[in-house]
């Protein structure tokens, strides 16, 4: 096992949510057939914090992630859907695409909390090792470099941007998907997880889970 550990501390949202990333995955991958497929090894959420961790110390991160949510009120938190974006992911032709999603203040506390709990037990320098990996495949640099920077450049209000990833589509269709009109709607989470990370930003393997009351 690597030394340090990729981790994504994520929300798992609604059932409705769900069907609607799903739907969209399959519209894109109409898009891109070779994308991934929402599913158990891809599973769609939001990000709340990824970080390098040792992996020795894991234990000890979920200890720190369980006492940050006993004392959040966890009914003050929410979402709301407003839009499909994409984002440049070192793929020629295509982008990452995602529904952006807008955290309610107390998703914001719950984001810094959270980073205070788990920062004794994070590490620089992750590599290929600290991603969960198909055989043969190589994690992008993309990939490394946006776990490596999600603090401080994913953290606080003006700087987070809460979505769930859909797949990847080319940019000519994402003109004419993002130009369509989007209805809105909120999303509700139901656990907060602490997942091991796979090429993308994907949510590969459940590493812990809290159920949200």
């Amino acid at each position: 096992m690597s030394d340090l550990t990729a981790i994504d501390i994520l929300i798992n949202p609604d059932d409705a949510t769900l069907e609607r990333a799903r739907d969209l995955n399959a519209r894109m991958r109409e898009s891109v057939p070779t994308g991934f497929a929402l599913d158990a090894t891809h599973q769609p959420h939001i990000t709340t914090l990824q970080r390098y961790v040792r992996t020795a110390d894991l234990g000890k991160v979920y200890d720190a992630v369980e006492a940050t949510i006993t004392a959040t009120d966890t009914a003050s938190l929410g979402y709301e859907a407003v839009a499909i974006r994409h984002t440049d992911w070192g793929v020629p032709g295509q982008a990452l695409t995602v529904i952006i999603v807008q955290p309610s203040p107390s998703v914001l506390d719950l984001q810094t909390r959270l980073l205070a709990a788990v920062t004794p037990f994070v590490e620089s320098g992750g590599t290929d090792d600290a991603f969960v990996r198909d055989s043969g495949e190589e994690i992008s640099q993309s990939t490394m470099d946006w776990v490596e920077g999600f603090v401080p450049a994913q953290i606080g209000a003006g700087k987070y941007i809460a979505h769930v990833t859909v797949c990847f589509a080319t940019l000519d269709d994402l003109k004419v998907i993002e130009a369509q009109p989007f209805d809105a709607f909120r999303v509700s989470p139901v656990s907060l997880a602490v997942y091991h990370l796979g090429n993308s930003g994907a949510a590969r393997e459940k590493l812990q889970e809290w159920t949200l009351n």
